[in-house]
């Protein structure tokens, strides 16, 4: 047990002030003019600070101050502590402001852009502003995020893996076929092909990586149809697979629910539609209950399909639907 004589070793955040104003601004009498002190009393705060530490911390190169290697190690201690200072203080000033709430919302990386753009829709037009703040990542960073309470709630096309020792509940919002697009030309050269799906044979495509449910799906389905498909890239990053796609370079996929959204935005032109193997639709959360109303608004957006969400639905056999839409499943 450390004696309780002992001295107690704590850092004078002032003298850390000091001695970063001297580093950032690369001289003391630039740094006397910012702090408004005399150059003495900054030199004599700073010399303390180097007492506490061991170490010089900067020397003297004419009119202006070179950091010792030690110092240049602090200065960049001193530029983290500062940041978190400044991000505590805007944290608290939001905080007290009633009107606004904030929503840390993760996305798993392999999520459809326009999917997520879906679903966040109802938060994005909600009155009072909702401050929205987007984290992408794996399922196990963010599953980490939200057991952590820095997330509010994950968006994920696959539910939280067996075995995880973090308890999670996750709630089937939907799901959707897929469609798969190409650029207008290449697009035209495969329907010359044959029909649907027969014409996919061969055809270049721009899939997802293999690590995801997406892609293991999409190859069941090539199987169960003999279609055996020209890879020509793998994408984590889904928008950027569409991009490459207005290029002609190869075959994307949509969830039929955003085609609309696709074709418009990407110029895309759809080769055919499946409801045999599609994205479905989680919301992962820390508790069984929707305590967040940003996350309650998330979970109940597909309650009362507006018209426009009922006529993408009927563009698959499998919408996004919400008969399940509060089926909870806990996970340890």
């Amino acid at each position: 047990m450390k004696d309780s004589t002992d001295p107690i070793e704590w850092l004078n955040y002032h003298h850390l002030r000091y001695f970063h104003a001297i580093a950032r601004e690369g001289s003391l009498r630039k740094a006397s003019e910012v702090l408004r002190c005399s150059q003495p009393s900054i030199c004599s705060q700073v010399k303390l600070l180097e007492e506490a530490l061991g170490e010089t911390l900067y020397r003297r190169s004419g009119r202006s101050i070179a950091l010792t290697s030690f110092g240049r190690v602090i200065y960049e201690y001193a530029e983290s502590i500062f940041s978190i200072g400044r991000e505590l203080l805007s944290t608290a000033r939001r905080a007290a402001s009633a009107a606004t709430l904030r929503l840390q919302v993760g996305i798993l990386d392999s999520f459809p852009k326009l999917l997520s753009i879906e679903v966040l829709k109802p938060v994005f037009e909600r009155r009072p502003v909702v401050q929205v703040t987007c984290r992408e990542g794996k399922i196990e960073d963010l599953l980490g995020q939200l057991a952590s309470h820095r997330l509010d709630a994950i968006l994920s096309d696959e539910a939280p893996p067996a075995g995880m020792q973090i308890k999670t509940f996750s709630h089937l919002l939907g799901e959707s076929g897929l469609t798969f697009c190409a650029s207008p030309e290449l697009a035209a050269r495969l329907k010359k092909k044959g029909v649907f799906p027969g014409l996919l044979h061969d055809a270049p495509f721009l899939l997802p990586t293999q690590n995801t449910t997406l892609r293991r799906d999409i190859e069941k389905w090539f199987e169960a149809n003999k279609i055996e498909p020209m890879v020509v890239g793998e994408f984590e990053d889904a928008a950027l697979a569409k991009i490459v796609a207005t290029e002609g370079y190869g075959v994307t996929v949509v969830p039929t629910i955003v085609e609309a959204e696709a074709v418009e935005r990407y110029g895309f032109a759809p080769v055919g539609r499946t409801s045999g193997c599609g994205v479905r639709l989680f919301l992962i959360t820390a508790e069984r209950n929707f305590e967040h109303p940003a996350v309650a608004l998330l979970a109940k957006q597909f309650k009362q399909p507006t018209p426009s969400k009922r006529r993408m639905s009927q563009r698959t056999k499998a919408p996004l639907t919400s008969s399940t839409r509060s089926r909870g499943a806990g996970t340890k």
